[in-house]
Formats: structure tokens, C-alpha cells, sequence
């Protein structure tokens, strides 16, 4: 079935990207989706962490990771020590065979990029959780081409040009793109099961990472007791799952993730690059950042939600 989709080679990755019903996938990707929806079965206690990719899931992944776990490990004990967050917590559209296991060990957590209308049937009619996280398009953007452009280096392949990536992603191509639709397909769902979806702004998270830490603790079910607030226990997982922390460990300087899957292996230390807020503006010119807002307003218009 893929092989009779629309289909790009562009951005330089060694593979096609595929259109399957709106969206733009490579096919482990589009495979693990469609098996997924096939096989996986949520549980009403899962939690599933959502986004686009580089909008900051790496990093939502540790801070509930930490936050769930924290009666089970401590800063020196827990497995963000050695592992990378997306191997802490798996990928449905590509480990989720691996997620039983987890699931066993009392972890729910489980994380997607795939939009929300590919979500298998289970995780709706479970009733269980979901946080999406989403992130300024350029900054989005920026991150996904750095992104994309240090992996084609380490496959020995050309990276595209920066302008070339920014039109691609303007007109919806990119990875899981179009990027406003996924965004939306989130947010109107959230709407529509406030109680079932929370929807977080990675800016939001930046600014005040505890209260909004506390606020995506509470909504998954595992609030901080007043006592665990008197000891400092947000500050400190807040501290222990920082970008510098993160990034300056050895797993996340020179681990690999996805060992022995082909052109999908990634050195850990591509998924760690800045961080910030407002990169977008040492990279896009003054007329592309017009235009991508351009394209935001226009496609978000009447949705409420603004980026």
C-alpha cells in the first residue's frame, strides 16, 4: 500500500517521505503507525506523550520520567543517567512491542509524533492520558533542519541548504508535517476532552519549568505532596532534567540510539542542540520569519490557539 502513496525524496534523507492521509512519514515510521493501529491496546493508566518532532519531547519525556519514578529512583540512581530520554520512554510508532515491558515495571509512559488522527482507536476509547507539546514554528523549524542536517553528516550524505528545508517546510513537508495540522488536530481535541488532553507550550515550560511541571504532574495523576514541596522535589527534578544537565551527560555525548536499525541509528548528542527560545532569529531572515508567521495566523486563524 505505501508504495502507491505520494511520495518526496528531499531534505537529504536517504529515504522518501510518504503522504498517508494529510501527513508526511518515512516508512518505518508510516509502517510502525499502521501496525500500531492495528495492535497496540491502551490501558485506561497510560499516559501518552505527544509532538511534532523538535518541540521538546526529549525533554517532557525526562521530566515525567523522573516524575513518576521519583519514589523508585533518586538523581543518582535513575536510568536518564544512561540511557536517553526517547529510550527511557519509548516510541509507539516504533517500540511499541518494547512498551510491555515498561508497562510491567509500573512505567505508563509511553511517547508518539504521530498526529492525532492516527492514533490507534485504543488510546481513545481507553479514556487514557495524553500531553502534547508544541514550539513556535520557527524555532521548529530551525531545530528540525540542525536536526536533519547534523544526521545526513553522520550518514556521510549532503544536507540540504537552509532556504531550500524552509520551503519544504512552509509548504507542509517535513517529517510528520504538516506541522499547523498537527498542532491543531492536538489542540481541537483538547477542547473537546480538556480532561484527557493537556496541551503545553514549550515556551510556557521554559519560562516557569515548576509551575508548569507541577500542573502536568497533577494532570497526570501524580502530585507532589505538600512535604515533597517542602523538600524541594520539583526544583530538584526540574535541575536534574535541564538541557545543560541532559546534554552534558556521557549517554547524551556519546551514545547512540536506534543501534542496528540502519539509516534510522542516531548519535544521542544530534537530539541535544540548544534549547532556546528565539534561535530562529540567528537563522531565518527577516522576511522568511514574516512569512512562516504569515502562514501560522492564517492557518491557526479561527482555532483560538496562537503560536
Amino acid at each position: 500500500m505505501i508504495a502507491t502513496l505520494p511520495k518526496e525524496n528531499c531534505w537529504g534523507l536517504p529515504e522518501d517521505q510518504y503522504q498517508y492521509q494529510g501527513f508526511w512519514l518515512i516508512p518505518p515510521f508510516l509502517q510502525g503507525a499502521l501496525s500500531a493501529q492495528q495492535q497496540f491496546q491502551a490501558q485506561p493508566t497510560d499516559i501518552i506523550l505527544c509532538s511534532s518532532p523538535r518541540t521538546g519531547a526529549a525533554w517532557l519525556k525526562s521530566l515525567t520520567f523522573a516524575t513518576i519514578t521519583r519514589t523508585s529512583y533518586n538523581d543518582s540512581t535513575t536510568p536518564l543517567l544512561s540511557k536517553m530520554p526517547h529510550d527511557v520512554v519509548p516510541f509507539m510508532e516504533f517500540d511499541h512491542a518494547q512498551f510491555s515491558t515498561n508497562r510491567h515495571l509500573e512505567i505508563p509512559l509511553l511517547g508518539t509524533h504521530l498526529p492525532y488522527s492516527f492514533l490507534p482507536r485504543s488510546i481513545i476509547d481507553s479514556g487514557c492520558k495524553l500531553i502534547y507539546i508544541c514550539r513556535d514554528p520557527k524555532d521548529t523549524f530551525v531545530s528540525l533542519y540542525h536536526f536533519i542536517a547534523r544526521h545526513c553528516k553522520s550518514q556521510n550524505t549532503q544536507p540540504i541548504q537552509l532556504d531550500e528545508a524552509f520551503e519544504l517546510f512552509y509548504e507542509g513537508v517535513c517529517p510528520y508535517g504538516p506541522y499547523w495540522d498537527h498542532v491543531l488536530g492536538y489542540w481541537k481535541a483538547s477542547l473537546e476532552r480538556p480532561d484527557k488532553l493537556m496541551f503545553l507550550k514549550y515556551e510556557d515550560l521554559v519560562e516557569d519549568t515548576v509551575l508548569y511541571l507541577k500542573k502536568t504532574v497533577e494532570f497526570m495523576g501524580y502530585p507532589f505532596s505538600s512535604d515533597e514541596q517542602q523538600q524541594w522535589v520539583p526544583e530538584n527534578i526540574v535541575k536534574m532534567c535541564s538541557f545543560d544537565n541532559l546534554s552534558g551527560l556521557e549517554v547524551n555525548k556519546t551514545g547512540r540510539h536506534r543501534e542496528g536499525k540502519g539509516n534510522l541509528v542516531t548519535k544521542n548528542n544530534i537530539y541535544f542542540r540548544k534549547g532556546k527560545v528565539g534561535d530562529w532569529k540567528n537563522y531565518l531572515t527577516t522576511e522568511m520569519a514574516q512569512r512562516l508567521d504569515q502562514r501560522t495566523l492564517q492557518k491557526l486563524s479561527g482555532s483560538g490557539l496562537s503560536l
